[in-house]
């Protein structure tokens, strides 16, 4: 077992690191110390080291995530949001992309039943520019915040269409790859996985045109869930 001593330190370290603790994290000192070092190193690298996006592009992200996701464990976020620079007026865009986004299904179904794919993603997308027409938020932006909510939604439908105009706008894959991966952290990695998936198939299939760094990955063999012996 732990001692006392370790675990009252580490919970102090969690606290002077990020100005807060939760309660899981006494659990895992408590009991689980060789998961909590690695959880601690994998919070930093994936929401508190600046990578591809900026602080400000980040944390909007984030915040597009928590709200997608109706999460109300994540409020630091906001307080980073506006540390950041994030205004109000940003914050009710963001909000209002979320609660548009998660239309995407009804829109899924258009597009599999009434409507060519096509036409319906098209629709899809045109509300959403209508939200941010004289708004605050960048469009390459908005469209960050709306394809890692639909990773976090794993809605396959919303996710590609957000995908196919985030290349139409020379959104960076790096940018798209780093707002994907902020929802292993409130959704878990497997919604992650599927979007990527998503991702892969649009390479493979013609609709976006990827980088030799984002063809490479495309190119690779055998990727997939483990394929089980029939017999």
């Amino acid at each position: 077992m732990t001692s006392p001593e370790a675990v009252r330190a580490r919970i102090e370290a969690i606290r002077a690191a990020r100005g807060f603790v939760l309660p899981h994290h006494g659990v895992m000192a408590a009991a689980l110390p060789d998961l909590h070092d690695a959880y601690e190193a994998m919070y930093r690298a994936l929401t508190l080291n600046l990578r591809h996006l900026s602080a400000h592009a980040r944390e909007s992200v984030w915040l597009a995530i928590l709200t997608a996701c109706e999460e109300p464990v994540g409020t630091h976020h906001l307080a980073r949001f506006r540390a950041a620079g994030g205004t109000e007026a940003e914050a009710a865009t963001i909000f209002r992309l979320a609660a548009w986004a998660a239309g995407a299904p009804r829109y899924a179904t258009l597009g599999s039943a009434w409507q060519p794919r096509e036409v319906a993603a098209r629709a899809y997308l045109d509300g959403a520019e209508a939200l941010l027409r004289d708004g605050p938020i960048p469009a390459q932006l908005a469209r960050l915040c709306l394809l890692a909510v639909q990773t976090a939604a794993d809605q396959p439908f919303g996710l590609a269409a957000e995908l196919e105009a985030a290349y139409a706008l020379d959104v960076p894959e790096t940018h798209i790859a780093e707002a994907m991966s902020l929802t292993i952290w409130p959704r878990g990695v497997n919604r992650f996985v599927r979007g990527c998936a998503v991702w892969l198939d649009l390479i493979r299939a013609g609709r976006v045109t990827p980088s030799p760094t984002f063809r490479a990955w495309a190119e690779a063999d055998g990727q997939g869930a483990y394929a089980l012996d029939a017999t």
